[in-house]
């Protein structure tokens, strides 16, 4: 299963047994609203967290019983809390809807990825609203953090939550639509420090979402003139953040292929003031490798051909197929048996120093490898065997990866980029294939066939 839950209402596996309550002494806590948040994954179980700090009442939801459990347990596996937070913050969890009857004030952080034809998978949301549906009362709001395109909140989302609630939006309850900013791993950029966009769909609804948030945002709210606006702002943030990633790949394959160092380009092009530096790399996750498909389906809706958003994903996702095409050519290089090579890919998460693998580029190319006949050993030092189980990787002890002939660094965890003897774990001659190039200026590298983006 996902470690961070679909809203895909499995009604099978919510239980019978009571809301669970995590401890809590702290009287001087607010009382206007009782919160709600639905969907206790990456994004939701932070927020629930740091609301249920300030108010007396916020409940969490979600409909996986091994995430309630384990939250409430103490444990948290996106790692994003510890266990001391969740002991004392007061947080009421569970998987029954009707816990949430008493709540005035929703927010919604259901993921919103994309299906194989890579255009927005909205069942989540759908699943969502018709869950709350029913437990919205004259006078409640609902907030929306999950990424969508400008007009899901107020043309998709509205009328299925006055279908489930019989109740009409605009005179009975009010929207709003706050982007999430959570960057998983980051232990600085966290909910509270960081800057949060906020719209509603009345200036009085906007005014109860900048009350709840204003409690918990220390780093300051930005009042968006729109819903679509804040919708909008939420996929360009990140569709930015690929286009320019896509210009580095494509930079990184053209010096390739012309024999210079990628990074050495980069540094000599940062000295220049306005320069952004954007570094090249395998971009997959829930996010980046996600977003510009939703900012691409609503140009297309709206007659407009998105050159560049596509471009960007394009060059991308084809940064799976040239870093297999370099492992392969240095294989070749080295010379030998192939099948008989000792072959180890370290990280498969989809960024360093998370566990989370959901659409990782890293996987991709231990597939690709595969399709060549290359059966290499997998080790990651945050992802959990079981969750890579799910996606047909069996993970290896330290004590394999050692001994290698090929070692693929897919992604740079600090626990390998921070031992600086971690090349020794390839034999005098092997192949290197660093795709962050955390290790290019090490003199480890040097008994080597090294290569990186």
């Amino acid at each position: 299963m996902m470690l961070n839950s679909a809203l895909n209402v499995q009604r099978a596996e919510e239980v019978e047994s009571p809301i669970r309550l995590i401890l809590n002494n702290d009287a001087e806590k607010a009382s206007f609203e009782n919160v709600a948040v639905v969907g206790l994954g990456y994004v939701g179980l932070p927020l629930a967290v740091s609301l249920a700090k300030h108010f007396k009442q916020v409940s969490g939801f979600d409909i996986s019983t091994r995430r309630i459990a384990e939250i409430e347990n103490g444990y948290d596996s996106t790692h994003e809390i510890d266990a001391a937070e969740l002991e004392g913050c007061g947080l009421k969890i569970s998987t029954q809807a009707s816990s949430l009857a008493d709540c005035s004030f929703f927010i919604v952080t259901v993921p919103t990825p994309i299906n194989d034809a890579n255009q927005p998978d909205l069942s989540p949301l759908v699943s969502a609203c018709e869950m709350i549906g029913p437990y919205i009362k004259k006078g409640d709001v609902v907030v929306f953090e999950s990424t969508v395109y400008p007009g899901v909140t107020e043309d998709f989302c509205a009328p299925l939550l006055e279908k489930a609630s019989g109740l009409a939006w605009g005179k009975d309850f009010g929207l709003g639509y706050s982007p999430e900013r959570i960057n998983p791993g980051d232990k600085v950029n966290t909910v509270e420090n960081t800057v949060k966009v906020i719209s509603g769909d009345t200036p009085e609804t906007l005014k109860r979402v900048k009350a709840v948030y204003d409690m918990v945002i220390k780093a300051g709210l930005h009042e968006a003139e729109s819903i679509k606006v804040a919708e909008a702002s939420k996929v360009l943030e990140n569709t930015q953040r690929d286009v320019n990633i896509a210009l580095m790949n494509e930079m990184s394959v053209i010096c390739d292929k012309v024999g210079i160092d990628t990074t050495d380009v980069i540094n000599a092009a940062g000295t220049k003031w306005n320069f952004l530096k954007f570094t090249p790399g395998l971009v997959g996750g829930h996010c980046i490798g996600v977003d510009p498909y939703y900012l691409a389906s609503l140009a297309e809706k709206v007659g407009h051909n998105p050159q560049v958003i596509l471009a960007g994903r394009r060059t991308n996702d084809n940064m799976v197929r040239h870093v297999a095409d370099a492992t392969l050519r240095l294989m070749i290089k080295k010379g030998g048996d192939m099948a008989k090579m000792r072959v180890g890919v370290c990280g498969i998460a989809f960024k360093e120093n998370v566990p989370d693998i959901r659409n990782s580029k890293a996987i991709e190319v231990i597939e690709m490898l595969r399709g060549w006949g290359i059966t290499p050993m997998v080790h990651d030092t945050h992802c959990s065997p079981e969750v890579a189980k799910m996606a047909g990787i069996e993970l290896c002890s330290d004590e394999d990866m050692n001994a290698l002939d090929v070692m693929v660094l897919a992604t740079p965890h600090k626990e390998y980029a921070e031992d600086p003897y971690f090349p020794r774990k390839i034999r005098t001659g092997g192949v290197f294939v660093d795709v962050r190039g955390v290790f290019r200026n090490s003199q480890e590298t040097k008994p080597l066939h090294y290569w990186a983006l």
